[in-house]
């Protein structure tokens, strides 16, 4: 599957989050920011997981609807994905 440049948009925003994260640490910052930074940055990575689970979902289904298969296999594979991911 071919990544789009959105979704790799999306990490590299996680990544800045992270390094962030880093300095904050290293600068000794109260540990209820660093907190709060490392709660949005799982959340970006959670929402990241599920665009990611999604696209490839819709593009399974397409692939298989193209060969005349059907689409349930690939739905409860997605699915076992996100849930994985919690």
């Amino acid at each position: 599957m071919q990544y789009p440049q959105d979704m790799k948009n999306r990490l590299k925003r996680v990544e800045g989050q992270v390094r962030g994260i880093l300095r904050m640490m290293e600068e000794d910052k109260d540990c209820k920011d660093v907190i709060t930074q490392l709660s949005a940055a799982r959340s970006a990575i959670d929402r990241a997981i599920g665009y990611v689970v999604a696209k490839n979902l819709e593009h399974c289904i397409r692939n298989q609807a193209e060969q005349g298969e059907s689409a349930d296999e690939v739905i409860n594979e997605a699915i076992q994905m996100i849930v994985k991911s919690r």
